[in-house]
This record gives C-alpha cells, sequence and structure tokens, in this order.
C-alpha cells in the first residue's frame, strides 16, 4: 500500500537529504563551511600545502572586487606577496578559518611581508563604500624567512584574530595614507618570530593606530614605533623575550621615538631593557605597565625605562619586577639631564636595586610601593 507523505513526513525527508549533503560537502571542504556569499578559495586554488599558488590567489583578489574571500582549512603555499588593494571600488575582505595557514615556500627571497593589505591601487577614503576591510582569523606561516603582515596604504584597515608564526617582522602598519594617518585596529593577534637578531614584533611607522590584546615572542624587539609615527594606542600588549643570549643585551620589549603615543597595561617581559624612548619621543603616557624578569640572568643589565635623550614620559603605577641582584638592575637611565617627565607611585622591591640607582628619584611622585 502507498501511502501519501504528511507534511511532517515531508520535512523529516527534506532535513535527511540537507543534512546528509551538507555533511558531504564539509567533508569536501565546500559551501557547507562558507559564509553565506562569501568567494569559497577552495574552489579556485590548491590547499595542498605543495602548490604555489600566489599567482591564482591575486587573481581571485583582482577578479572579486567587493567581495568576501573566504580560505577553509587547509596550507596555502604562496612563493611572492598577495596584495589586497585599498581602494573601496576593489577592495575585498579576507577571512581565514582557524586552521587555514598561508605559508611561505621555500626559496622565499622578497622583503615586503607575504600579505600585503592596500598593497595595490592606494586611497585615502573613509566615506565609499568598500572603504574598510580587514585579514580575519587564520595563520601566517613565515618559515623563518619571510615577513608576516603589512598594512601599505587605506585607513581604518583592520587585521583580527590571526596568528603568525616564523616571521621576522610580524606586522608592519607603513606610513598612513592619510597625511600619514593609517586609523588601523588591531586585536586579538599573536606573533611568534624567527629568533634572528633584528626580529620585530609590530613595526608602526604611521599615526592613530589602536592596538589591543597581542602576544609576541621570539624576537628581538617587541614593538618598535619611529618618529613619524605617534598617537597611538596599546593596551594589553605582552612582548615575551625567549631570543638567544648573544642577542639579549640588545633587546627591547617597547622601542618608542614617537609622540602621544598611549600605553595601558603593556607587559614587556624579560626584555633587557622594558620600555626605549628616543631623542624625538614626546608625551608618551603610561599607566599600569608591567616590566618582569623572570630570571637573573648574571652579568647582564635589566633596565626598566630608558630614554636616549631627555625623560618626557608621564608613567603612572608601574610595576617593575627585578629578580635577584646577579644583573645590574635600573629603574630610570637618561641620556640627557632635565625633561618634564615622572614616575608616579612605582612598585618595586627597592633591595634589589643597586645601590647608585638615584636617577628615578629626580622623577618620582608620590611614593615607591
Amino acid at each position: 500500500m502507498i501511502r501519501s507523505m504528511t507534511g511532517d513526513d515531508r520535512g523529516m525527508c527534506v532535513s535527511r537529504v540537507f543534512t546528509a549533503c551538507a555533511a558531504a560537502m564539509l567533508a569536501l571542504g565546500g559551501w557547507a563551511a562558507v559564509p553565506p556569499g562569501a568567494v569559497n578559495i577552495a574552489e579556485f586554488v590548491a590547499a595542498d600545502g605543495k602548490t604555489d599558488v600566489a599567482d591564482a590567489l591575486q587573481r581571485v583578489i583582482d577578479g572579486n572586487p567587493n567581495r568576501t574571500l573566504y580560505f577553509p582549512d587547509g596550507v596555502y603555499l604562496i612563493s611572492k606577496p598577495v596584495c589586497t588593494p585599498a581602494h573601496p571600488s576593489r577592495s575585498v575582505d579576507l577571512q581565514l578559518s582557524n586552521y587555514a595557514v598561508i605559508k611561505a615556500a621555500p626559496g622565499w627571497s622578497h622583503s615586503e611581508a607575504m600579505i600585503r593589505l592596500g598593497g595595490i591601487h592606494p586611497a585615502n577614503d573613509i566615506r565609499t563604500v568598500g572603504s574598510c576591510y580587514s585579514l580575519t582569523g587564520g595563520v601566517i606561516d613565515g618559515c623563518g624567512v619571510a615577513n608576516g603582515v603589512s598594512i601599505d596604504s587605506g585607513r581604518e584597515t583592520k587585521v583580527r584574530n590571526v596568528s603568525m608564526k616564523g616571521v621576522h617582522v610580524g606586522l608592519h602598519i607603513k606610513h598612513g595614507a592619510n597625511n600619514n594617518s593609517s586609523d588601523c585596529d588591531i586585536a586579538d593577534v599573536n606573533i611568534v618570530g624567527d629568533r634572528k637578531p633584528g626580529s620585530t614584533g609590530v613595526f608602526i611607522e604611521s599615526c592613530d593606530n589602536t592596538l589591543t590584546n597581542m602576544r609576541i615572542a621570539d624576537v628581538q624587539t617587541g614593538v618598535k614605533i619611529t618618529r613619524s609615527g605617534g598617537g597611538n594606542l596599546m593596551s594589553n600588549i605582552h612582548p615575551l623575550c625567549t631570543v638567544p643570549g648573544d642577542q639579549y643585551d640588545e633587546s627591547v620589549g617597547f622601542a618608542d621615538d614617537s609622540w602621544n603615543s598611549v600605553y595601558h597595561m603593556c607587559y614587556s617581559d624579560h626584555f633587557s631593557t622594558g620600555f626605549l624612548f628616543g631623542r624625538n619621543a614626546n608625551g608618551t603616557v603610561m599607566d599600569a605597565c608591567i616590566v618582569y624578569w623572570y630570571s637573573p640572568s648574571k652579568g647582564r643589565r635589566h633596565t626598566a625605562v630608558r630614554c636616549d635623550g631627555r625623560f618626557r614620559a608621564q608613567i603612572a603605577n608601574m610595576m617593575i619586577g627585578f629578580n635577584g641582584t646577579e644583573a645590574v638592575n635600573t629603574v630610570l637611565a637618561v641620556g640627557e639631564t632635565g625633561g618634564k617627565g615622572y614616575l608616579r607611585d612605582p612598585r618595586l622591591n627597592g633591595r634589589l636595586l643597586r645601590a647608585d640607582d638615584l636617577t628615578f628619584r629626580e622623577y618620582l611622585q608620590g611614593e615607591i610601593h
């Protein structure tokens, strides 16, 4: 006997078919894993970690203006930098799944970063639809030979939830399009360097950027800001010094030669110098920042704050964790006397200081806790 299907029967049948199709497509890296409306990169390039897909990726970027490009899990090998447009009419948004890896191919020989956001079709435009775009998620693997990500042009570019491995320079924010203002927003980015001399987690040459919640390791310099930068906000940035011993004396958590930058609860972990201010640095504000050493480092120098010129920073509630007396422990070293900076209410163990470390007391406000 043939029975007509009820509404419930038809619904269950459709549901089973859809579930089976979705599972099959997901297993194949197909549409079920891709956000609605996005371009599935896996339909155009191989994610096998063996095929060089640099040119193919660039063609997809060039051929899909104002689209979200989604990278499913896999390894995307590139032999040269891949560029996204800054111009609003051409821009794309790159979204990587958590285990999608863009990897530098063996023999990489380029000085530019693997991913250059705004690397082609430069623009200075915040009003046209398409002006805001991002790189989100996934892994950028420099394999110890490449730089990670650069922001070359455009404004209000975002980098979020990205992990970088084996990069010489992790994130490079170049000169901004709007009178050197970039207005970039960087959040939840982890960077592991290549442990080589000169390795740097974040390198900033522009103004008005916001960096939040970052972990950085295996670099000689955690964050570097040049004199052309300014008005940058760093919040909860934590570089950890894990480079070989022969690089240690020149290691710096934060090297800043800019003006009017703000640090909130940033943490220099075991670098020889926690915060280094260049001769041009001026108007820096620091609140509740931490400088800490997890081992005594016999015969080394441990300096919380060092200035190449005059001390001009306004520092409040800094926590300074020296470790033993085997190293030369210094709160503040200045290159020139004068300056209108201050060190207010620091927290430290005074018994771990060298006997003649009195410089910081000239700028001390409040009490030592």
